[in-house]
């Protein structure tokens, strides 16, 4: 296959951003290649918003055909959570012809490097990158996110987590040198001496099973991971959210066939209505590494039974905040209302229970009851959601019936201190969207642990009155343990508290924020500083992104011979 791009050319135009963001993983401090603002975008060949939403339109209703090997159908079926049917038609795939296409790709890859690996992969970015716009809509309207965080969550901070993965897989592929000059001395003997080559092989191919709700920044680091260390990659997107990764599919294979190798190393399987695909895959003796993004049972499924991959899952936890005291009342409450509000909480990291002693806490604004914390965080989250614009670019839409379903019950676990109510978007009148709503429950009583102690997702809190920050501690040790945490909160000012909740989360390997009252949020983190997840309690089997992530996704060969 003859390459447009040359590795020279490649290697000059991405080695730069590479080294960046190898020195960015080293020092945890900001950094990012990609803008986060819309008005960045339409320069040196980007879409700007008017471009991007006319790429997006000229999608609808198309068959978006990637070239694949072994089409047997065209399949569909996705709806916007916002009303629209987008009407896109996938290659679908047999797997028998499919497979060993892609598994033939791999050696020229695998011969190819480290190096040539990386800049391939930031290739891909950053043409996705020029397509953020386009990638935007695709996002909202398989997602139900509000444009704006479609926008970034889907574009700039996906890409992120991409490029963060290429980035570790790079430090961990080039530790190990290619070659070595190995000497023995054995005294008046001559020496012996060997020459030794090293090379990163892959463990074969990769399953990304995507999910619904985020499938871009969900998906890229598995994907870019895998990719990275020589192996090729099979994408099974949600059922509901297969438009952005089918076209990332496309970029890769563009990029792929334009530098020289085999399209086929990356690949799309998209499945018929309830046909279920990704059980069959993840137990095919050709994926070798399976990354997935879900629930506890499928998670769980996946880890006992594909033996013959290697699995890295982000499931399902119970989030939890411990409110104990703060300095900044306002600040803490208008927080916490824009971490249940955002995305009508759908968020993996998104806080469910909160605990607050039955006492009450203590405050810049004097002593506050227990009622009264509850009471207060009600009104900052109707206040926040008051405007329906506001609401809607704030909330988004529903991603599907289930979480709606989940909301309409929890209104009868407990005491109701804010009721959801339902707001109109009027560019999009199918939308379905609600207002979080918060239910008052007892740490002590056995009939309400049924319900805190259960992941209940979507834009559904818990404030869990507990008797006091010893108990909150060990609630939280127990809720953490049992049921996992991709995020912990906590809001104290007393220093004995904060060392015991802190004790608890590197106990039992959770991450920890304390008393976030700005404009970064216990559901946010950065790509390149912040881990998301820990890979330590059942909430997730892995961390986004570090070098455990991407280590195991090769091993190293060893070919030696006498010099």
């Amino acid at each position: 296959m003859t390459a447009a791009l040359s590795a020279h050319e490649l290697i000059a135009r991405h080695r730069s951003t590479l080294d960046q963001a190898l020195e960015a993983i080293r020092t945890r401090a900001y950094w990012s290649p990609h803008p986060e603002h819309p008005k960045a975008y339409g320069e040196n060949g980007s879409l700007d918003a008017a471009a991007g939403k006319a790429a997006f339109d000229d999608l609808l209703g198309s068959r978006l055909d990637l070239g694949q090997p072994g089409t047997d159908d065209w399949v569909g079926g996705e709806t916007s959570p916002y009303g629209v049917d987008l009407g896109v038609t996938y290659p679908h795939a047999d797997l028998d012809v499919l497979l060993p296409a892609m598994k033939a790709g791999q050696r020229a890859w695998r011969d190819a490097g480290a190096e040539q690996r990386a800049v391939v992969c930031l290739e891909i970015l950053k043409r996705i990158s020029d397509r953020t716009h386009e990638f935007a809509h695709a996002v909202m309207h398989t997602s139900g996110q509000a444009f704006m965080m479609a926008f970034q969550a889907g574009g700039p901070h996906a890409q992120d987590r991409g490029l963060e993965a290429v980035a570790y897989a790079y430090v961990e592929q080039v530790r190990t040198p290619d070659n070595a000059e190995w000497t023995k001395p054995q005294g008046k003997r001559d020496p012996l001496a060997m020459n030794k080559q090293f090379t990163p092989v892959p463990r074969g191919i990769a399953l990304m099973i995507g999910c619904n709700t985020f499938p871009t920044w969900n998906g890229y680091p598995g994907l870019f991971a895998s990719l990275a260390t020589g192996n090729a990659v099979l994408v099974k997107p949600h059922p509901r959210a297969v438009l952005p990764l089918a076209l990332t599919v496309q970029v890769a294979r563009e990029v792929l066939a334009e530098t020289g190798f085999d399209p086929n190393l990356v690949a799309l399987a998209a499945e018929r209505p309830g046909e279920g695909i990704a059980k069959t895959l993840a137990l095919r003796p050709e994926i070798r590494i399976i990354d997935y993004t879900g629930s506890t049972e499928f998670g769980d499924w996946l880890e006992a039974n594909a033996r013959q991959a290697q699995v890295y899952t982000e499931k399902a936890g119970v989030n939890t905040v411990v409110v104990h005291s703060t300095s900044d009342y306002k600040g803490m409450l208008s927080n916490l209302a824009f971490s249940l509000s955002l995305y009508s909480g759908q968020m993996c990291t998104t806080p469910q229970n909160l605990l607050v002693p039955r006492e009450g806490i203590s405050t810049d604004q004097g002593p506050k009851s227990y009622d009264e914390v509850v009471a207060d965080l009600a009104r900052s989250v109707d206040g926040l959601l008051g405007d329906d614009a506001r609401a809607n670019a704030l909330l988004g839409a529903i991603v599907n019936p289930d979480v709606k379903a989940r909301l309409e019950a929890a209104a009868g676990l407990g005491e109701v201190a804010l009721a959801s109510r339902e707001i109109t978007n009027p560019d999009f009148p199918g939308a379905v969207v609600r207002t979080p709503v918060i239910v008052k429950l007892d740490g002590a009583k056995p009939d309400d642990e049924a319900a805190y102690m259960s992941e209940c997702f979507g834009p559904v809190s818990f404030a869990v009155a507990v008797d006091s920050a010893a108990d909150a501690a060990e609630l939280l040790r127990r809720t953490v343990r049992e049921k996992g945490a991709m995020t912990v909160g906590a809001y104290t000012t007393d220093p004995e508290v904060e060392q015991a909740v802190q004790e608890v989360c590197l106990e039992e390997a959770a991450q920890l924020s304390l008393n976030l009252t700005g404009g970064v949020y216990v559901n946010q983190t950065a790509a390149f500083s912040d881990f998301h997840g820990s890979g330590g309690n059942p909430a997730a089997s892995a961390a986004l992104c570090d070098g455990a992530f991407v280590a195991n996704r090769f091993r190293v060969v060893e070919v030696r011979r006498d010099a």
